[in-house]
């Protein structure tokens, strides 16, 4: 279906844009959030309002996150954690995890969908990043570190390693997000039961491939 955005979504657009998206995301999502309106010939005329408008709003925000931004360079957040001997957590650091520790160090209000990265599940050090409007995206450091030892061993270990190896990952290498925020947002609100079909389907197949074999 074709929306007519309303609001600005981090990979999708900005408001004002027409978008082609899923049925499914538009109508139990992008809508009812308030994010988008079916794209009809009404909204269409609507489309430079809505845009000019937004364009001022933005450009407010972007002035004020830029301050923001500024406190995140050098950022460094430390979790403990109990691992075993390849370095594979017993659990992982969320997102939330994450949240909760920015808005108690910087004074924020961050929800977790704001963060760009998958939970954490290795030691080391990774790098991650924090959406404050669609335009401004800091990155900070997560120090993953096993419980009872030094968290400045991981990163020393880190910086030897990114020197001897340029261009790679050092330790654990940060995984990047498998879905915007909006995306999981709205698998949230369908609670995913396509893709657990999927799942399902895959798994299928490959136990039909492995007969076969």
């Amino acid at each position: 279906m074709d929306v007519l955005l309303l609001e600005d979504v981090y990979k999708l657009g900005r408001a004002g844009d027409v978008k082609k998206v899923a049925n499914g995301f538009g109508r139990n999502f992008l809508i009812p959030q308030g994010l988008a309106v079916p794209a009809t010939k009404g909204a269409l005329k609507q489309a430079e309002r809505i845009s000019a408008e937004a364009g001022k709003r933005r450009e407010q925000m972007n002035t004020e996150m830029k301050l923001v931004a500024e406190r995140f360079s050098g950022l460094q957040l430390f979790f403990p954690a109990r691992a075993g001997e390849t370095g594979k957590l017993y659990g992982s650091v969320t997102t939330q995890m994450m949240a909760d520790q920015l808005n108690e160090k910087l004074g924020l209000q961050l929800d977790k969908r704001q963060i760009n990265i998958q939970p954490l599940r290795l030691l080391g050090l990774h790098k991650a990043s924090v959406r404050l409007t669609v335009d401004i995206i800091p990155e900070f450091d997560v120090v993953v570190y096993r419980e009872g030892e030094n968290p400045e061993n991981y990163m020393v270990a880190a910086e030897e390693l990114a020197a001897a190896s340029e261009g790679q990952q050092p330790i654990a290498a940060a995984e990047e997000p498998a879905e915007t925020a909006a995306e999981e947002a709205a698998a949230d609100a369908a609670q995913e039961p396509e893709a657990s079909e999927e799942l399902d389907a895959e798994a299928s197949g490959e136990d039909a491939d492995a007969e076969g074999n």
